[in-house]
């Protein structure tokens, strides 16, 4: 189930690491961008306009403008016209490609337009680019445009020098003879006459073809012009020091809720009563908060000597801690009304979980209650019991194993809690685990 108050607990539970990653993240990204080169960006913007009839225009014309204004973009771009910029603004190669980071043009989506941005370190620079890139591309592309005439230009244009040299040959032959009034002579007049005319017809057509050969040549070309010049930029565009350090910021917390939940998730460890209930379906009988191992509030003179700090049930009567395992000694006598519980082992997976914490207390309020209670330690491996309630260790339970006899009143010691008595573990044996498991044991416990 979907449980929000667990997600809450999960996070409340991890939010250093939450604030750590945010805090490193974002100061990292901030460091980063105050401490980096400040880019510059200057743009320009172009329309480009398709060769068509200027009578009609139609939805192709503007689709094919589209497509020529993306090929001129890509154009734009070339190393060669870069270098071509450079030398025109008479800059070296070199230090024009280290302070020009980046040259980005794009076409405007649905418009014959082209946005040319220039990127760079010098902010006069980019600018100076951006102004003359596109002047530079225009020349280029009336020379490429040019040179499908060339070839026709130039044919009309030698038909026209030699016929303009014919006309004045014949010009300079009828003026020789103008004055002549002999019958040959006229003969002759009249014939270069009638060629000259025809000089002059052949040079005025010419003419005419010289001249629709230009006025197509014009109609033909693609008009490219400048419509938004570039401006001198005054701030840079990068780095952007808020949005990087904001934006690192929620990466780094979305990192860490990402390492959190997949902690959380992998994590099979029993941290919850719910947990421990979830997996074995058991009555939760009772449950003790950690006790801390300092505490600054007055024992009573009367019940403290020789008891630790752990031993709240009989220092601190009061201490919710007491009050809670009070609550588990009832649930345990409401837990066996049909059988007397006269024994109860308590025991946990690994050291240092508790249990002769658990143990002591528990016997406290069970002789709190009138009960006589004798607390036994079997924790063979690492006794406690003598050290909290300030007796000697030996003789004890070891030796009562070993020695045998059915007297145990050598063994066990009187505590300062009424009714309360404990068998301490005594020596530690080679051998724990046979000795808990042995016949002997039976025998003493019953």
């Amino acid at each position: 189930e979907l449980d929000l108050k667990i997600y809450a607990r999960i996070i409340w539970q991890w939010s250093w690491l939450l604030v750590l990653c945010t805090v490193v993240a974002g100061g990292t990204a901030y460091v980063i961008s105050i401490f980096s080169v400040p880019i510059y960006q200057a743009s320009t913007t172009l329309l480009v306009t398709q060769a068509s009839n200027p009578v009609t225009t139609n939805m192709q014309d503007l689709m094919t403008s589209e497509r020529i204004a993306s090929t001129y973009a890509q154009m734009m771009k070339r190393s060669s016209m870069l270098t071509k910029v450079a030398i025109e603004l008479g800059v070296d190669d070199k230090v024009f490609n280290q302070a020009v980071t980046a040259v980005n043009v794009t076409p405007v989506r649905d418009t014959q337009l082209i946005k040319l941005d220039i990127e760079g370190t010098s902010p006069q620079l980019v600018a100076a680019v951006a102004y003359t890139l596109p002047y530079v591309f225009i020349g280029e592309i009336k020379a490429v445009q040019g040179e499908r005439f060339a070839g026709a230009r130039d044919g009309l244009q030698t038909q026209i020098q030699e016929l303009s040299n014919q006309i004045e040959q014949a010009q300079v032959a009828i003026d020789k003879l103008s004055d002549s009034h002999t019958a040959e002579e006229g003969t002759e007049l009249g014939r270069l006459r009638n060629q000259l005319n025809q000089y002059q017809s052949r040079y005025n057509s010419l003419l005419q073809s010289l001249g629709n050969l230009q006025l197509t040549e014009v109609q033909s070309r693609d008009s490219i012009s400048v419509v938004e010049p570039p401006q001198i930029p005054t701030a840079p565009i990068r780095p952007r020091i808020l949005i990087n350090t904001l934006l690192a910021a929620i990466v780094g917390a979305m990192m860490a809720l990402g390492v959190i939940f997949l902690i959380e998730y992998l994590d099979d460890r029993v941290k919850t009563p719910q947990d421990l209930y979830s997996i074995i379906d058991a009555p939760l009988l009772g449950s003790i908060a950690r006790i801390s191992p300092k505490r600054d509030k007055p024992r009573k003179a009367e019940m403290v000597k020789g008891l630790e700090d752990t031993l709240l049930t009989a220092l601190e009567p009061r201490h919710p801690v007491s009050e809670a395992y009070r609550g588990l000694r009832t649930n345990l006598q409401f837990s066996s009304i049909d059988n007397a519980l006269t024994s109860l082992m308590i025991t946990s997976s690994v050291p240092g979980e508790g249990k002769t914490t658990t143990a002591a207390n528990l016997a406290i309020v069970m002789a709190q209650s009138g009960r006589s209670v004798l607390l036994i330690d079997a924790d063979m491996r690492r006794p406690r019991q003598h050290k909290i309630f300030g007796l000697p260790q030996n003789p004890g339970l070891t030796d009562a194993l070993i020695v045998g006899g059915s007297s145990l009143e050598h063994y066990i010691r009187a505590t300062p809690v009424p009714n309360l008595s404990l068998l301490t573990s005594g020596k530690i044996p080679p051998n724990p685990a046979e000795l808990l498991g042995s016949q002997r044991m039976h025998q003493l416990l019953e």
